[in-house]
Parts: C-alpha cells; sequence; structure tokens
C-alpha cells in the first residue's frame, strides 16, 4: 500500500508540474493573427480603393455620355424669328421622345418660355439661375420624387440673342446606382474568396514552416527514448543554428557528464590508498598511528579540496561569461601570502585595466597556488606581471617568476601529475600546479613553465581568455 501511494503521489506530482509549466501561447496561432490581421487590412483597404476607383470610372462614363447630349443640344440650338431657341435637327437618342423615360432635356432663358423634352411630360427641371456656369457643371438631384436624378448644366449667350440660356440634360440615376450594386456585390464576393484563399494559404504555411520545429520536438523524443545524442535529420537553414546550438548543449552537457565521472573516479582512487593506509595501521595497531591519521587526513583534504576546486570551476564557467579584474585580484592575492611569507619581496607590474574570463574565486584559487609555490620554492623575491603580452587580443598572460632554483625542462610536464614534487623536504602535497592546470583549462585557458630571465629562477605563465567588451 505504501509503494503504491508513493507511486501515486509521484504521478500526481508530475502531473501537476506539466499542468503549471509555463508557456506564452501558440506560435502557430500567433502566426495565423498577424496573417488574418493584415489580410483583413489589406483586403480593406484595396476594397475601399477599388470601389472608389470603379466607382469614379462608372461615374465619369455616364457623365461623358451626359455630356456628348449637351453638346449636341448646343450644338443643335438656334434663335427663332421669335426670339425663342429652337433645334436645327432632332436629338438622336429616343429615349427624349418616350415621357417619363428617365432621360430628359430643358433649355431656360430669363423672361421665355422653358424649352423641355418631351420626355418630361408634364414636369419640368427647376434649375438656380443665379450664377453663370461657362463650363459644365454636374449634380446630383431630387427634386423628382422617386426618380433621383444626375444633371449637366451650362449657360450659353446663343448668336441673335442677348439672353443668357441655360441648356441642361438630366438622366436618371437608376441605372447608374445598379451598375454601382453590381460592382461592388462583385467586389464583395471577390474579396470574400480571395480572403478565405488567403487565410488558407496563411494556415498552410504556418502549418508548413513550423513542421521542422516538430521534427526537432521527435527527434528530441527519440533521442530520449533511443539513446541518440544529436540531432541528426537535416533542417532548413533557419532551424538548423538551434540545433547547432542543441547539439553543441547536449554536447556539453555529455562532456561535463563524463567529466562528472572521471573525477568521480579519480577521487575514489585518490582516497583509497590513504584509507587502505589508515586502515592498515590501525588494523596493526601501529604505534604512530595519530600521526598516520592525521598525514593522510590532511592527503585526503587535498584530493577532496582539488575535486571540489574543479567542480566549482565547471559550474560557474556554465552560469555565464565572468569579468575579473586580473590587476586586483593579483594585488589581492599577495597581500595574503605576504603575511605567510614575511621575508620575501613581492613586485607587481603591468596593465591594470586588463580582465579575464573567469570568475573572481577561480582566479584567487589560481594565482594563490602560484604565488604562494613562487614564495615558498624561491630565494626571496617573486615577480608577478599582468597582462605581460597586450599584443594578444584573446588571451591575458600573468607572469609569476621566482629567484629559486627553477624546475628542469625534463620535469616540467611531469610536474602537473597530481601529487608531483620535486621538493619533498617542505610541506606540501603536490596538487596545487595540477589545480591551476585543470580549473585554467575548464576556462579555456593553460599553463606553461619556463625559466626567468630577469630572476633567474621558475616562470609560469598563466593564460587566461580576455573578457570581451
Amino acid at each position: 500500500m505504501t509503494i503504491a501511494g508513493g507511486a501515486d503521489d509521484a504521478e500526481e506530482s508530475a502531473a501537476g508540474v506539466k499542468r503549471a509549466r509555463a508557456h506564452t501561447g501558440s506560435l502557430a496561432r500567433r502566426m495565423m493573427m498577424i496573417a488574418v490581421g493584415w489580410i483583413l487590412v489589406l483586403l480593406l483597404a484595396g476594397g475601399i480603393a477599388l470601389d472608389r476607383t470603379m466607382t469614379a470610372l462608372v461615374t465619369r462614363s455616364f457623365d461623358e455620355q451626359l455630356g456628348y447630349m449637351l453638346t449636341g443640344m448646343i450644338g443643335s440650338a438656334e434663335i427663332g424669328p421669335d426670339g425663342e431657341v429652337f433645334f436645327n435637327r432632332p436629338l438622336g437618342d429616343q429615349r427624349f421622345l418616350e415621357p417619363n423615360s428617365g432621360l430628359y432635356w430643358q433649355i431656360s432663358g430669363g423672361g421665355h418660355e422653358d424649352f423641355p423634352s418631351r420626355s418630361l411630360w408634364d414636369r419640368s427641371l427647376k434649375i438656380p439661375m443665379d450664377h453663370h456656369d461657362d463650363q459644365p457643371h454636374i449634380f446630383n438631384s431630387g427634386q423628382f420624387e422617386g426618380e433621383p436624378l444626375r444633371m449637366m448644366e451650362r449657360s450659353i449667350v446663343l448668336p441673335g440673342s442677348n439672353t443668357v440660356w441655360w441648356f441642361v440634360v438630366a438622366e436618371s440615376r437608376a441605372e447608374l446606382d445598379a451598375q454601382i450594386r453590381r460592382i461592388r456585390i462583385i467586389l464583395v464576393e471577390s474579396f470574400v474568396v480571395l480572403g478565405l484563399g488567403l487565410m488558407l494559404m496563411a494556415a498552410l504555411q504556418s502549418w508548413y514552416g513550423l513542421s521542422p520545429l516538430r521534427r526537432v520536438r521527435l527527434a528530441i523524443a527519440r533521442m530520449r527514448s533511443d539513446g541518440f545524442n544529436q540531432v541528426s535529420e537535416p533542417l532548413p537553414l533557419e532551424v538548423q543554428p538551434l540545433v547547432d546550438e542543441l547539439n553543441a548543449l547536449l554536447a556539453h552537457n555529455e562532456k561535463q557528464a563524463e567529466e562528472a565521472r572521471t573525477h568521480a573516479g579519480n577521487l575514489a582512487h585518490a582516497l583509497k590508498t590513504p584509507l587502505t593506509v589508515v586502515l592498515n595501521a590501525a588494523n596493526a595497531k601501529a604505534p604512530d598511528l595519530a600521526e598516520t591519521v592525521a598525514r593522510e587526513t590532511q592527503v585526503m583534504r587535498r584530493q577532496v579540496d582539488h575535486h571540489l576546486a574543479r567542480a566549482r570551476a565547471v559550474g560557474r564557467r556554465g552560469a555565464g561569461q565572468a569579468r575579473t579584474p586580473a590587476w586586483d585580484a593579483s594585488q589581492s592575492v599577495i597581500r595574503a601570502v605576504e603575511r605567510l611569507y614575511e621575508n620575501t619581496r613581492f613586485d607587481l607590474d603591468g596593465r591594470h585595466e586588463a580582465q579575464v574570463a573567469i570568475e573572481r574565486q577561480d582566479l584567487d584559487e589560481l594565482l594563490g597556488n602560484l604565488i604562494e609555490n613562487a614564495a615558498k620554492y624561491g630565494g626571496g623575491s617573486v615577480f608577478v606581471t599582468v597582462d605581460a603580452r597586450p599584443e594578444q587580443l584573446d588571451l591575458v598572460d600573468i607572469w609569476v617568476e621566482d629567484d629559486g632554483s627553477g624546475i628542469p625542462e625534463k620535469d616540467r610536464a611531469r610536474i602537473f601529475d597530481r601529487g608531483a614534487r620535486l621538493d619533498t623536504g617542505k610541506p606540501g602535497t603536490g596538487l596545487g600546479l595540477a589545480i591551476v592546470r585543470d580549473v585554467a583549462e575548464i576556462y579555456g585557458g593553460k599553463v606553461e613553465l619556463d625559466e626567468s630571465e630577469d630572476l633567474g629562477g621558475l616562470l609560469v605563465r598563466l593564460r587566461l581568455p580576455r573578457a570581451k567588451g
């Protein structure tokens, strides 16, 4: 019952975590909303513009026909012997002769009777004659109930008359309005079909465009189930950098896991020997048991400190890009070591503004080991140079020199091995340079040994990546 209850609790906890997982919404829905918004805006703007253009074209064509009729009226008009206007030839459109046909003309002049078309029958066109129109004037009129008109007028002084005659031609707007309605219906239907088609294409584009992300998700799921450690299938150029970064992250995590396994094994191996020595001394009831325990405990403590330093450096390296002033760290470490070696002379030189891409705690660890070793094994002088080679744009060289006996060239490689010591007459565990090398390499740096030209002892070149920006 307890086991089943624990499994149920675990399942409920996992379900709760899954429900509580935050997200920022659907990317496909976001793309569709943007696409639909733009489609609606563009179709609305295009529809309005096209509607106005088509309406203007139809209206202009309608007005041109009125203009032809007005020109024909003016060209056919003459003044008779009685001073009244008449046409010397009939107008061509038969609708002028049909009562209430929807096409009308009328000529009016001050002090004269109106001269209307037969199609007006018992009606007349109301013409405001309080102004003068040298050019045709077009306007809409609602003077006939139930029959809106489109009218064109012009004022003319005919030869042989001093009267200003008003020539007017009018046509019902029914046909014009019907054409505009038909155009608008066609536009609406066309734009609705076009909009639906564009939205469908946008949906297909979103589905197809996001398919590589679904493939990446499936590939990651296969990695978890099948044990693969990379996404290897080819992907589009826009997604490939993301996959490359993912593969790099997976490789980095795999490397860290391998390093963790290796260091765990190394630590177990390093602790096994001291524990065996202590156990044997205890079983044998050796008289120097206390001294043995103290000595081997010190060895184990240094081994643990070594691996903890590596673990901290790996963790801080993954946390982000650090920036540490190398001069300040060197000055701080020298002040601390001076208290331990009061008879040693320490000198610091170089560039104050140099910064390295490493955490301050790790830089203090590196410099502490190097400067303390120089003071311990030197002859009384330690010289530290910060950014000794400023022409290197990607690295900062920190040189630590002493006036001791140095290290022979044949021994410089093995001195970095854990526990390696050339001078066994002084206290230590031989892990200092190993820690320096391991932590420096974690950050992409390195350590080199050489002979100091100025002091004659050992020269340690600590090369660390320069902080960018």
